[in-house]
């Protein structure tokens, strides 16, 4: 789940994302991050369909799944695999389905926190950048870029791929230090679009029967 959220800031916190210090990251990266930056936060809302695989060879591990993700500022609802994940910047709902179960936890206001535009904070001063390269693929011309975290963290780095021309997201991945992969091939982004706040908010209705466990 870890993963997932990172997947959730990466596309809802970019504003914090650029470091401006010139030992956080070469030139070039950084200006093409800051591009996505100030088109990103313009949005109001995003919404996106994914593709979420998960590999790790050692283990024999190659999954595959579908997920839908809403957001709306540090507000989110993620649908992906069996489970519901709803934020409304200060309390989180999971459903689970296969247990029939809602778990409730608090967002933290800690440097872990997993509000989209408080975590990415952190990008700026525990993360470096570097541009990889330029190349062709998903059918248009596209900039990738690796962050490498400074320290601390379960994964060892985070590289995303951006269309050059959108200055959009299209694929980002994790390399956790355990030797698996987490993929997120973005395969459709509306920005824009109208999303209820009813959508980020817990309702009993929505979940009949289901227990609700208090995590806080």
């Amino acid at each position: 789940m870890k993963n997932i959220l990172v997947f959730v800031l990466l596309l809802s916190g970019l504003s914090v994302l650029v470091a401006q210090e010139t030992d956080k990251g070469d030139k070039k990266s950084n200006e093409i991050l800051d591009r996505l930056t100030k088109k990103t936060e313009a949005f109001k809302t995003i919404k996106t369909e994914f593709a979420y695989m998960m590999k790790n060879a050692d283990a024999g591990i190659d999954e595959k799944t579908e997920g839908t993700l809403f957001v709306k500022g540090d507000k989110y609802r993620l649908v992906i695999a069996g489970q519901i994940v709803i934020c409304d910047g200060v309390t989180i709902w999971t459903y689970i389905k296969d247990a029939d179960e809602i778990q409730v936890n608090s967002v933290e206001d800690s440097e872990e926190s997993i509000t989209p535009n408080k975590l990415l904070t952190a990008y700026n001063k525990d993360y470096k950048s570097k541009f990889v390269k330029e190349t062709f693929q998903y059918g248009t011309t596209v900039n990738i870029i690796d962050l490498t975290p400074n320290e601390g963290k379960s994964y060892s780095s985070v590289r995303v791929v951006i269309d050059k021309t959108k200055d959009q997201l299209l694929e980002i991945t994790i390399f956790d230090k355990n030797g698996s992969t987490y993929s997120y091939i973005i395969n459709k982004f509306e920005p824009n679009i109208a999303i209820s706040d009813s959508q980020f908010t817990y309702t009993a209705s929505e979940f009949p029967g289901a227990e609700v466990v208090d995590m806080r």
